[in-house]
């Protein structure tokens, strides 16, 4: 059955004409790309550490950033990463330590998305492409043999194929990629979300006077 299902692939490969090479090449990118971001995302979902994250929260809102710093340090969260370096670096500007590492965080995220957006582009423009190939393949059998029929019948199946892998390997990457740029969406959501947070609760700490840049500086060393 595989041996059977293996020979038709390849003869619809062969039909398909020479645009089948660089369709296969974009449907061999697509797969490497999808399964790369899904153990990506996959791998990210189990780092997540919403019970840190609210006692991180809730030490600074505190004003211990001491226990903040140890909660969030050495952790695989991307929003606890983003709110150590904020921590660690709030001696310069604690707006720009947070941006900075939230942008870290949103690059690793969204790796990849700009090529997942051009193979579902090219795929159907190659595929496109296979069937002017094709078409026109057909128009100049006509009347130039005793098969012309067999030459326009076979660019048409040509253009056919081409045609169809490329909008298959298109809708292969769409809806993967639309549910990759969602979930990068939702947290660069959680990233500007927190970072608010923080600056609104060492704002608080100031205005109460429990708030020594340097201490936490060391604090945050210390941890």
């Amino acid at each position: 059955m595989e041996m059977l299902l293996a020979n038709i692939v390849i003869t619809y490969f062969k039909k398909g004409g020479p645009i089948m090479w660089p369709i296969l090449i974009v449907f061999i990118v697509a797969v490497c790309v999808v399964g790369e971001r899904t153990i990506w995302w996959l791998r990210e979902s189990l780092r997540r550490n919403p019970v840190a994250l609210e006692k991180t929260l809730a030490a600074i809102e505190n004003g211990d950033f001491r226990e903040a710093s140890r909660l969030s340090k050495d952790t695989k969260d991307p929003v606890l990463r983003m709110i150590w370096h904020g921590l660690n670096h709030v001696h310069f500007s604690l707006q720009g330590a947070l941006q900075v590492a939230a942008g870290v965080e949103l690059q690793k995220a969204g790796r990849f998305l700009t090529v997942m957006d051009t193979l579902v582009t090219l795929a159907p423009l190659l595929g496109l492409l296979g069937t002017v190939v094709g078409i026109m393949g057909s128009f100049t059998s006509i009347g130039s043999a005793e098969l012309a029929v067999e030459k326009v019948t076979g660019g048409i199946g040509e253009a056919l194929i081409a045609t169809a892998c490329g909008l298959g390997i298109a809708i292969l990457a769409l809806v993967p990629y639309n549910y990759f740029s969602s979930k990068t969406t939702r947290l660069q959501y959680e990233l500007e979300t927190a970072a608010t947070n923080i600056e609104v609760m060492v704002t608080a700490a100031k205005q109460r006077g429990g708030f020594d840049t340097m201490q936490i500086r060391r604090e945050a060393a210390e941890a």
